[in-house]
Protein backbone atom coordinates (compact mmCIF):
# COMPACT_ATOMS: atom_id res chain seq x y z
CA UNK A 1 0.00 0.00 0.00
CA UNK A 2 1.28 3.27 -0.98
CA UNK A 3 1.83 5.89 1.55
CA UNK A 4 -0.93 8.18 -0.26
CA UNK A 5 -3.32 5.74 0.90
CA UNK A 6 -2.13 4.66 4.26
CA UNK A 7 -2.90 8.05 5.21
CA UNK A 8 -6.08 8.39 3.48
CA UNK A 9 -6.97 5.16 5.53
CA UNK A 10 -5.89 7.02 8.84
CA UNK A 11 -7.24 10.15 7.62
CA UNK A 12 -10.80 9.23 7.25
CA UNK A 13 -10.79 6.85 10.29
CA UNK A 14 -12.81 10.63 11.35
CA UNK A 15 -15.71 8.71 10.32
CA UNK A 16 -15.74 6.25 13.40
CA UNK A 17 -15.96 8.79 15.53
CA UNK A 18 -18.96 10.48 14.00
CA UNK A 19 -20.42 7.31 13.39
CA UNK A 20 -20.10 6.95 16.84
CA UNK A 21 -21.52 10.00 18.16
CA UNK A 22 -24.38 9.92 15.95
CA UNK A 23 -25.28 6.27 15.55
CA UNK A 24 -24.13 4.95 19.05
CA UNK A 25 -22.47 1.97 16.65
CA UNK A 26 -19.64 1.44 18.86
CA UNK A 27 -21.01 2.50 22.13
CA UNK A 28 -18.93 -0.24 24.10
CA UNK A 29 -15.89 0.99 22.26
CA UNK A 30 -17.18 4.84 22.56
CA UNK A 31 -16.84 3.64 26.53
CA UNK A 32 -13.38 2.74 26.66
CA UNK A 33 -12.03 5.22 24.74
CA UNK A 34 -12.96 7.63 27.01
CA UNK A 35 -9.67 7.42 29.34
CA UNK A 36 -8.03 10.07 31.08
CA UNK A 37 -4.72 9.49 29.41
CA UNK A 38 -6.05 10.69 26.02
CA UNK A 39 -7.68 13.24 25.37
CA UNK A 40 -11.02 12.09 23.03
CA UNK A 41 -12.71 15.54 22.84
CA UNK A 42 -9.29 16.56 20.84
CA UNK A 43 -8.80 13.21 19.12
CA UNK A 44 -12.66 13.95 17.75
CA UNK A 45 -12.19 17.49 16.51
CA UNK A 46 -9.66 16.40 14.43
CA UNK A 47 -11.90 13.73 13.04
CA UNK A 48 -14.12 15.98 12.28
CA UNK A 49 -12.26 19.05 10.34
CA UNK A 50 -11.21 15.65 8.15
CA UNK A 51 -14.31 14.23 7.70
CA UNK A 52 -15.35 17.70 6.47
CA UNK A 53 -12.02 18.25 4.02
CA UNK A 54 -13.37 14.73 2.65
CA UNK A 55 -16.81 16.04 2.32
CA UNK A 56 -15.94 19.49 1.08
CA UNK A 57 -12.46 19.35 -0.72
CA UNK A 58 -12.60 15.53 -2.12
CA UNK A 59 -12.49 15.77 -6.26
CA UNK A 60 -15.70 12.98 -6.59
CA UNK A 61 -18.26 12.31 -4.40
CA UNK A 62 -17.06 10.10 -1.34
CA UNK A 63 -18.96 6.81 -0.87
CA UNK A 64 -18.99 7.03 2.39
CA UNK A 65 -20.30 3.50 3.18
CA UNK A 66 -16.80 2.52 1.94
CA UNK A 67 -15.15 5.21 3.99
CA UNK A 68 -16.69 3.67 6.81
CA UNK A 69 -15.30 0.50 6.07
CA UNK A 70 -11.82 1.67 5.40
CA UNK A 71 -12.01 3.41 8.63
CA UNK A 72 -12.52 0.90 10.54
CA UNK A 73 -10.44 -1.48 9.04
CA UNK A 74 -7.96 1.26 9.80
CA UNK A 75 -8.56 1.52 13.72
CA UNK A 76 -7.93 -2.04 13.87
CA UNK A 77 -4.68 -1.56 12.39
CA UNK A 78 -3.40 0.45 15.06
CA UNK A 79 -3.97 -1.90 17.92
CA UNK A 80 -2.35 -5.49 18.03
CA UNK A 81 -2.23 -8.03 15.28
CA UNK A 82 -5.30 -9.79 16.85
CA UNK A 83 -8.14 -7.30 16.69
CA UNK A 84 -9.67 -7.11 13.64
CA UNK A 85 -12.67 -5.61 11.42
CA UNK A 86 -14.65 -8.03 10.17
CA UNK A 87 -17.22 -7.48 7.44
CA UNK A 88 -20.77 -8.90 7.67
CA UNK A 89 -19.47 -12.26 5.94
CA UNK A 90 -16.87 -12.80 8.12
CA UNK A 91 -19.11 -12.01 11.09
CA UNK A 92 -21.12 -14.75 9.58
CA UNK A 93 -18.07 -17.32 9.18
CA UNK A 94 -16.47 -16.78 12.60
CA UNK A 95 -19.82 -17.38 14.34
CA UNK A 96 -20.20 -20.87 12.39
CA UNK A 97 -16.31 -21.78 12.37
CA UNK A 98 -16.95 -24.76 14.77
CA UNK A 99 -19.48 -26.48 11.58
CA UNK A 100 -17.29 -25.15 7.99
CA UNK A 101 -14.89 -27.92 6.56
CA UNK A 102 -12.24 -25.44 5.84
CA UNK A 103 -8.91 -26.59 6.89
CA UNK A 104 -5.04 -24.78 7.18
CA UNK A 105 -1.53 -25.79 6.62
CA UNK A 106 -0.38 -26.70 9.93
CA UNK A 107 1.43 -23.09 10.85
CA UNK A 108 0.97 -20.77 13.69
CA UNK A 109 0.65 -16.92 12.13
CA UNK A 110 1.22 -13.52 13.85
CA UNK A 111 1.58 -10.08 11.98
CA UNK A 112 5.25 -8.57 12.35
CA UNK A 113 5.75 -4.75 10.57
CA UNK A 114 2.18 -5.60 9.06
CA UNK A 115 3.67 -8.67 7.37
CA UNK A 116 2.31 -12.21 7.86
CA UNK A 117 4.77 -13.95 10.01
CA UNK A 118 5.28 -17.92 10.51
CA UNK A 119 5.58 -18.27 14.55
CA UNK A 120 5.48 -21.98 14.36
CA UNK A 121 5.07 -25.06 11.98
CA UNK A 122 3.75 -28.42 12.56
CA UNK A 123 5.76 -31.79 12.50
CA UNK A 124 4.84 -33.62 10.11
CA UNK A 125 2.07 -30.72 8.49
CA UNK A 126 1.30 -29.52 4.67
CA UNK A 127 3.37 -26.41 5.85
CA UNK A 128 6.25 -28.17 7.02
CA UNK A 129 6.16 -30.39 3.66
CA UNK A 130 6.36 -27.54 1.60
CA UNK A 131 9.27 -26.02 2.88
CA UNK A 132 7.76 -23.21 5.66
CA UNK A 133 9.81 -22.66 8.10
CA UNK A 134 9.46 -20.66 11.30
CA UNK A 135 10.80 -17.16 10.72
CA UNK A 136 9.31 -17.09 7.51
CA UNK A 137 7.77 -13.60 6.41
CA UNK A 138 4.82 -14.00 3.72
CA UNK A 139 4.80 -11.59 1.38
CA UNK A 140 2.28 -12.51 -0.89
CA UNK A 141 -0.64 -15.16 -0.36
CA UNK A 142 -1.86 -15.74 -4.17
CA UNK A 143 -2.02 -12.24 -5.51
CA UNK A 144 -2.83 -10.59 -2.18
CA UNK A 145 -0.11 -8.45 -0.48
CA UNK A 146 -0.25 -9.13 3.27
CA UNK A 147 0.88 -5.70 4.25
CA UNK A 148 -2.64 -4.88 3.12
CA UNK A 149 -4.76 -6.96 4.94
CA UNK A 150 -5.32 -7.93 8.15
CA UNK A 151 -4.09 -11.70 10.31
CA UNK A 152 -7.20 -12.51 10.58
CA UNK A 153 -8.02 -12.24 6.65
CA UNK A 154 -4.77 -13.64 5.84
CA UNK A 155 -5.48 -16.55 7.99
CA UNK A 156 -9.00 -16.97 6.18
CA UNK A 157 -6.80 -17.25 2.56
CA UNK A 158 -4.24 -19.44 3.83
CA UNK A 159 -7.55 -21.65 5.00
CA UNK A 160 -9.40 -23.75 2.10
CA UNK A 161 -11.42 -27.07 1.33
CA UNK A 162 -9.24 -30.22 1.53
CA UNK A 163 -7.18 -30.64 -1.46
CA UNK A 164 -6.62 -27.08 -3.06
CA UNK A 165 -3.92 -25.54 -2.87
CA UNK A 166 -2.51 -21.78 -1.82
CA UNK A 167 0.79 -19.99 -3.38
CA UNK A 168 2.50 -18.07 -0.72
CA UNK A 169 5.53 -15.69 -1.88
CA UNK A 170 8.13 -16.61 0.74
CA UNK A 171 10.77 -14.19 2.08
CA UNK A 172 13.59 -15.56 4.14
CA UNK A 173 16.73 -14.33 5.47
CA UNK A 174 20.08 -15.33 3.35
CA UNK A 175 17.65 -17.36 0.71
CA UNK A 176 16.23 -15.58 -2.33
CA UNK A 177 12.51 -14.86 -2.18
CA UNK A 178 10.69 -18.03 -3.02
CA UNK A 179 7.26 -19.42 -3.80
CA UNK A 180 6.20 -22.04 -2.17
CA UNK A 181 2.95 -24.08 -3.13
CA UNK A 182 1.01 -25.97 -0.02
CA UNK A 183 -1.67 -28.41 -0.40
CA UNK A 184 -4.24 -27.77 2.40
CA UNK A 185 -4.88 -30.94 4.29
CA UNK A 186 -6.09 -32.52 7.49
CA UNK A 187 -2.42 -33.26 9.73
CA UNK A 188 -2.39 -34.66 13.72
CA UNK A 189 -0.13 -32.73 15.85
CA UNK A 190 2.81 -35.58 16.90
CA UNK A 191 2.35 -37.36 20.04
CA UNK A 192 4.34 -36.13 23.58
CA UNK A 193 7.92 -37.86 23.29
CA UNK A 194 10.35 -38.98 25.70
CA UNK A 195 13.64 -40.33 26.13
CA UNK A 196 16.70 -40.75 28.37
CA UNK A 197 19.80 -39.22 28.40
CA UNK A 198 23.30 -39.78 29.94
CA UNK A 199 23.04 -39.22 33.94
CA UNK A 200 19.32 -40.55 33.67
CA UNK A 201 17.79 -37.56 32.35
CA UNK A 202 14.72 -37.91 30.52
CA UNK A 203 13.76 -34.96 27.89
CA UNK A 204 10.15 -34.62 26.89
CA UNK A 205 9.49 -33.05 23.78
CA UNK A 206 6.02 -31.41 23.63
CA UNK A 207 4.75 -30.43 20.37
CA UNK A 208 1.49 -28.62 21.34
CA UNK A 209 -0.19 -27.94 24.41
CA UNK A 210 -4.14 -28.80 23.14
CA UNK A 211 -7.08 -30.17 25.15
CA UNK A 212 -5.36 -33.73 26.84
CA UNK A 213 -1.57 -33.08 25.76
CA UNK A 214 -1.22 -32.22 29.63
CA UNK A 215 -2.60 -36.09 30.44
CA UNK A 216 -0.10 -37.27 28.02
CA UNK A 217 2.46 -35.29 29.41
CA UNK A 218 2.08 -36.82 33.16
CA UNK A 219 2.43 -40.19 31.70
CA UNK A 220 5.84 -39.30 30.14
CA UNK A 221 6.65 -38.27 33.66
CA UNK A 222 5.45 -40.89 35.18
CA UNK A 223 7.18 -43.61 32.69
CA UNK A 224 10.20 -41.83 32.69
CA UNK A 225 10.24 -41.80 36.75
CA UNK A 226 9.60 -45.71 36.43
CA UNK A 227 12.74 -46.24 34.45
CA UNK A 228 15.23 -44.47 37.39
CA UNK A 229 14.68 -40.64 36.07
CA UNK A 230 15.51 -38.01 38.74
CA UNK A 231 15.80 -34.98 36.48
CA UNK A 232 13.74 -33.64 32.99
CA UNK A 233 14.84 -31.43 30.21
CA UNK A 234 10.80 -30.24 29.25
CA UNK A 235 11.38 -28.83 25.48
CA UNK A 236 8.89 -26.39 24.71
CA UNK A 237 10.43 -25.13 21.75
CA UNK A 238 7.90 -24.25 18.78
CA UNK A 239 5.12 -24.91 21.29
CA UNK A 240 2.66 -22.12 19.87
CA UNK A 241 -0.42 -23.62 19.83
CA UNK A 242 -2.63 -24.87 22.81
CA UNK A 243 -5.23 -23.61 25.74
CA UNK A 244 -4.36 -21.76 28.86
CA UNK A 245 -5.69 -24.33 30.89
CA UNK A 246 -3.68 -27.31 29.55
CA UNK A 247 -0.77 -25.02 29.68
CA UNK A 248 -1.35 -24.68 33.61
CA UNK A 249 -2.39 -28.37 34.17
CA UNK A 250 1.80 -29.01 32.46
CA UNK A 251 3.23 -26.28 34.59
CA UNK A 252 1.65 -27.92 37.82
CA UNK A 253 3.04 -30.98 37.47
CA UNK A 254 6.41 -29.92 37.76
CA UNK A 255 5.07 -27.01 40.42
CA UNK A 256 3.11 -28.04 43.46
CA UNK A 257 2.26 -24.22 45.07
CA UNK A 258 2.47 -20.86 44.19
CA UNK A 259 0.06 -18.99 41.43
CA UNK A 260 1.24 -20.44 37.85
CA UNK A 261 -0.51 -17.83 35.48
CA UNK A 262 -2.64 -14.80 35.00
CA UNK A 263 -5.33 -13.63 32.58
CA UNK A 264 -5.36 -9.15 32.47
CA UNK A 265 -7.76 -6.98 31.36
CA UNK A 266 -8.81 -3.58 31.06
CA UNK A 267 -6.21 -1.30 33.36
CA UNK A 268 -4.34 -4.17 33.90
CA UNK A 269 -6.91 -5.55 36.57
CA UNK A 270 -6.43 -9.17 36.67
CA UNK A 271 -9.67 -11.26 35.41
CA UNK A 272 -8.57 -14.35 36.53
CA UNK A 273 -5.29 -16.06 38.44
CA UNK A 274 -4.68 -19.74 38.34
CA UNK A 275 -3.29 -21.49 41.48
CA UNK A 276 -0.75 -25.02 42.00
CA UNK A 277 -3.13 -27.73 43.40
CA UNK A 278 -0.28 -29.88 45.48
CA UNK A 279 -2.41 -32.93 44.85
CA UNK A 280 -1.45 -32.78 40.81
CA UNK A 281 2.23 -32.37 41.15
CA UNK A 282 4.31 -35.43 40.04
CA UNK A 283 8.14 -34.78 39.94
CA UNK A 284 10.06 -32.67 42.13
CA UNK A 285 13.46 -33.45 40.71
CA UNK A 286 15.37 -30.70 38.76
CA UNK A 287 13.94 -29.12 35.37
CA UNK A 288 15.20 -27.33 32.64
CA UNK A 289 12.38 -25.94 30.26
CA UNK A 290 13.48 -25.05 26.64
CA UNK A 291 12.29 -21.62 24.57
CA UNK A 292 13.17 -20.47 20.98
CA UNK A 293 11.15 -17.72 18.81
CA UNK A 294 8.59 -20.46 17.99
CA UNK A 295 7.28 -20.96 21.87
CA UNK A 296 4.42 -18.84 22.01
CA UNK A 297 1.29 -18.90 24.06
CA UNK A 298 0.40 -21.74 25.74
CA UNK A 299 4.08 -22.47 25.93
CA UNK A 300 4.91 -19.65 26.98
CA UNK A 301 2.66 -20.10 30.19
CA UNK A 302 4.40 -22.96 31.57
CA UNK A 303 8.02 -21.48 30.80
CA UNK A 304 7.17 -18.52 32.79
CA UNK A 305 5.74 -20.18 35.46
CA UNK A 306 8.90 -22.43 35.62
CA UNK A 307 11.26 -19.69 35.81
CA UNK A 308 9.32 -17.33 37.95
CA UNK A 309 8.40 -19.74 40.08
CA UNK A 310 12.06 -20.57 40.64
CA UNK A 311 11.65 -24.55 39.70
CA UNK A 312 14.50 -24.60 37.39
CA UNK A 313 16.35 -22.86 34.54
CA UNK A 314 14.51 -21.81 31.00
CA UNK A 315 17.23 -21.85 28.07
CA UNK A 316 17.13 -20.70 24.46
CA UNK A 317 15.68 -17.65 22.85
CA UNK A 318 13.58 -15.14 24.14
CA UNK A 319 9.75 -16.72 22.93
CA UNK A 320 7.77 -15.13 20.69
CA UNK A 321 5.11 -13.18 22.77
CA UNK A 322 1.59 -13.67 22.03
CA UNK A 323 -1.37 -15.17 24.26
CA UNK A 324 -4.76 -12.97 24.07
CA UNK A 325 -8.19 -13.38 23.90
CA UNK A 326 -10.63 -11.79 21.57
CA UNK A 327 -14.35 -10.52 21.92
CA UNK A 328 -16.56 -10.10 18.89
CA UNK A 329 -18.27 -6.66 19.09
CA UNK A 330 -21.43 -6.71 16.24
CA UNK A 331 -22.08 -3.69 14.57
CA UNK A 332 -25.72 -2.36 13.46
CA UNK A 333 -24.67 -3.47 9.79
CA UNK A 334 -23.73 -6.68 10.38
CA UNK A 335 -20.71 -6.22 10.20
CA UNK A 336 -18.07 -6.72 13.79
CA UNK A 337 -15.01 -5.71 15.63
CA UNK A 338 -13.22 -8.51 17.10
CA UNK A 339 -11.28 -6.92 20.09
CA UNK A 340 -8.48 -8.29 22.03
CA UNK A 341 -10.09 -8.22 25.48
CA UNK A 342 -7.47 -9.85 27.66
CA UNK A 343 -3.93 -11.04 27.70
CA UNK A 344 -2.03 -13.93 29.08
CA UNK A 345 -0.14 -13.24 31.53
CA UNK A 346 3.28 -15.03 33.51
CA UNK A 347 2.74 -15.50 37.52
CA UNK A 348 3.73 -11.94 38.52
CA UNK A 349 1.61 -10.93 35.65
CA UNK A 350 3.83 -9.76 32.82
CA UNK A 351 1.63 -10.15 29.57
CA UNK A 352 3.45 -11.69 26.76
CA UNK A 353 2.22 -9.62 24.51
CA UNK A 354 3.96 -6.36 24.89
CA UNK A 355 3.84 -3.33 22.61
CA UNK A 356 7.95 -3.96 21.89
CA UNK A 357 9.65 -7.34 21.03
CA UNK A 358 12.07 -6.10 24.25
CA UNK A 359 9.34 -6.48 26.45
CA UNK A 360 7.50 -8.97 24.52
CA UNK A 361 7.30 -13.21 25.75
CA UNK A 362 9.93 -14.97 28.14
CA UNK A 363 13.40 -14.60 28.11
CA UNK A 364 15.23 -17.20 29.25
CA UNK A 365 17.66 -17.18 32.42
CA UNK A 366 20.79 -18.94 30.29
CA UNK A 367 20.45 -17.60 26.69
CA UNK A 368 21.70 -19.75 23.49
CA UNK A 369 21.10 -18.74 20.04
CA UNK A 370 20.36 -21.42 17.54
CA UNK A 371 22.45 -19.64 14.41
CA UNK A 372 19.39 -19.90 12.13
CA UNK A 373 17.09 -18.40 13.80
CA UNK A 374 15.69 -15.26 12.69
CA UNK A 375 15.08 -12.67 15.02
CA UNK A 376 11.47 -10.71 14.01
CA UNK A 377 13.09 -7.23 14.27
CA UNK A 378 15.22 -8.25 11.57
CA UNK A 379 11.93 -8.39 9.25
CA UNK A 380 11.64 -4.82 8.31
CA UNK A 381 15.41 -5.34 7.07
CA UNK A 382 14.77 -7.82 4.90
CA UNK A 383 12.00 -5.88 3.59
CA UNK A 384 13.78 -3.27 2.82
CA UNK A 385 16.77 -5.74 1.06
CA UNK A 386 13.92 -6.93 -0.90
CA UNK A 387 12.88 -3.54 -2.43
CA UNK A 388 16.04 -3.09 -3.30
CA UNK A 389 16.60 -5.63 -5.21
CA UNK A 390 13.40 -5.10 -7.10
CA UNK A 391 14.58 -1.58 -7.69
CA UNK A 392 17.96 -2.25 -8.54
CA UNK A 393 18.02 -6.20 -10.01
CA UNK A 394 21.32 -8.01 -10.86
CA UNK A 395 21.68 -10.03 -13.47
CA UNK A 396 22.94 -13.35 -12.87
CA UNK A 397 26.61 -13.83 -12.71
CA UNK A 398 26.99 -17.28 -14.01
CA UNK A 399 23.99 -19.10 -15.53
CA UNK A 400 25.24 -22.42 -14.95
CA UNK A 401 23.03 -24.35 -12.06
CA UNK A 402 24.90 -24.04 -8.75
CA UNK A 403 25.20 -27.78 -7.16
CA UNK A 404 22.35 -29.26 -4.43
CA UNK A 405 24.16 -28.25 -1.24
CA UNK A 406 24.45 -31.35 0.83
CA UNK A 407 22.15 -31.11 3.99
CA UNK A 408 24.48 -31.02 7.09
CA UNK A 409 22.96 -32.05 10.50
CA UNK A 410 23.95 -29.20 13.22
CA UNK A 411 23.86 -29.55 16.60
CA UNK A 412 21.23 -29.11 18.95
CA UNK A 413 22.95 -26.55 21.08
CA UNK A 414 20.01 -25.42 23.53
CA UNK A 415 19.55 -28.88 24.38
CA UNK A 416 23.20 -29.33 24.88
CA UNK A 417 23.32 -27.01 27.07
CA UNK A 418 20.17 -28.06 29.34
CA UNK A 419 22.01 -30.89 29.85
CA UNK A 420 24.96 -29.43 30.64
CA UNK A 421 22.87 -27.51 33.71
CA UNK A 422 21.23 -30.84 35.01
CA UNK A 423 24.42 -32.47 34.51
CA UNK A 424 26.38 -30.30 36.60
CA UNK A 425 28.83 -29.32 33.69
CA UNK A 426 28.03 -25.86 33.44
CA UNK A 427 28.99 -23.57 36.61
CA UNK A 428 28.01 -19.92 36.62
CA UNK A 429 26.83 -20.58 32.67
CA UNK A 430 24.28 -18.07 32.70
CA UNK A 431 23.99 -15.94 30.31
CA UNK A 432 21.22 -13.82 32.03
CA UNK A 433 18.24 -13.63 34.54
CA UNK A 434 14.83 -13.75 34.04
CA UNK A 435 12.98 -9.88 33.49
Amino acid sequence: MSFRGKFFILAISAVIAIYALVGGVLSPLATRAQQPINDAGAQIRIFESVLQHIQNDYVDEPNLEKVRYGALRGLASGLDPYSSYLTTDQVKDFQNAKTNNKVGIGAEFSQVSSYLYVVSVVKGSPAEKAGLKAGDVIEYIGNKATRDISLYDARQLITGDAGSEVSVRVLRAGAKPQTIKVVRGKYSIPQVEAKIEEGKIGVIKVYSLEDGEANDIRNQVQNLTKQGVQKIVLDLRGVAVGSLQEAVSTANLFIKDGELAKVIGKENKVVKSFAADPGKAIFDGKVVALIDLGTAGAGEVVASAILERKRGEVVGERSFGSGTEQQLFTLRGGDGYLLTTAKWASPGGTPFLGEERTNSGVKPSVEVKKPDTPEPVEVEELIDQQEEQNQNPQPDASPTPAAKPVPVKQEDVQLKKALELLQDKAQGAKAGSGE
